[in-house]
């Protein structure tokens, strides 16, 4: 289980080292592209909320592995990751 640090101002999110690294390569590319956006996770809250954040390419960003081995990368799955937060404007995931 890996974790995502975005601006330090909240507890890391935590990501299962297989969802971070296609995780990494969709963040990875909009940024560098200087293209900003939103990003939705589920949180472990009862009742269950979520937590929107802005992604800039200026805040600072820490993906952690727990692993030394990067995951296989299915590219599909980021294509259909690419394609749903262009689509809509929005990353989300669900790590509940």
């Amino acid at each position: 289980m890996g974790t995502l640090e975005y601006n330090s101002a909240r507890p890391p999110i935590k990501v299962d080292d297989a969802t971070l690294a296609h995780v990494k390569i969709v963040i990875g590319t909009k940024l560098r592209r200087q293209e900003s956006f939103m990003m939705t996770w589920l949180t472990e809250k009862t009742p269950a909320g979520r937590i929107t954040i802005w992604m800039h390419p200026a805040i600072p960003l820490v993906m952690e592995f727990d692993d030394q081995e990067m995951p296989k990368i299915d590219e599909s799955k980021v294509v259909q990751m690419m394609e749903h937060l262009n689509a809509r404007g929005e990353l989300v995931l669900d790590l509940t």
